[in-house]
């Protein structure tokens, strides 16, 4: 291994690609101002729409790339707005409109979810990605491609040192780490965060 560094990007292959994203003619993420994205070629790491259009890109090349909703984040899901008691929110998060938390379920995954309302006793809260429902437009350059090792192959994803999990493009910031109790919620699975979870 290392002696034929790859020529295109192909499946087995881990990319390093600048990027950046724009939703509506707004820019809203990019890694232009810190470091390129690094992932595997062919094992889902990134959205399906942007990965199928990046095969047979060589090093240095750019290309402008749009993403319709079933190939990036999915149309929104109405089911995956649900109200929850007000009583169930700790008293030191300022329950607004807007307000981005996170949470999570019994099988301890994270989710996201926004406040759409306060209505009396009850918080609506959007667990739909925030991009679900909307077209993505990429300018995307790659970097660099190299040969992957056989611990990233068997594995599915690049081992950077930090977190081994597929890499999500963002869209504003949390500002508060919902605490959640599973109690008498309308979303079943939910459980109290931990004070340090994030995507």
């Amino acid at each position: 291994m290392g002696e034929n560094k790859p020529m295109i990007v192909a499946d087995n292959v881990v990319v390093s690609l600048d990027y950046t994203l724009m939703v509506d003619n707004q820019v809203i993420d990019s890694s232009r101002d810190t470091e390129p994205i690094e992932f595997l070629q062919g094992y889902g790491n990134i959205i399906p729409g942007l990965e199928r259009e990046l095969y047979g890109m060589k090093p240095g090349e750019s290309k402008s790339i749009e993403v319709l909703p079933k190939d990036g984040y999915g149309e929104r899901d109405p089911e995956a707005v649900i109200d929850i008691p007000r009583i169930e929110f700790p008293e030191d998060i300022p329950l607004q409109e807007g307000l981005e938390l996170q949470m999570q379920n019994v099988d301890g995954d994270v989710l996201n979810a926004v406040i759409l309302e306060v209505n009396g006793d009850n918080v609506k809260l959007d667990f739909n990605h925030p991009l679900a429902g909307r077209s993505l437009l990429f300018d995307v350059t790659v970097v660099a491609l190299r040969e992957a090792t056989q611990e990233e192959l068997e594995h599915g994803h690049v081992h950077s040192g930090d977190e081994d999990e597929e890499f999500e493009f963002s869209y504003g910031e949390e500002e508060f780490l919902g605490d959640i109790d599973e109690d008498e919620t309308d979303e079943d699975d939910l459980l109290p965060s931990s004070p340090n979870g994030s995507l």
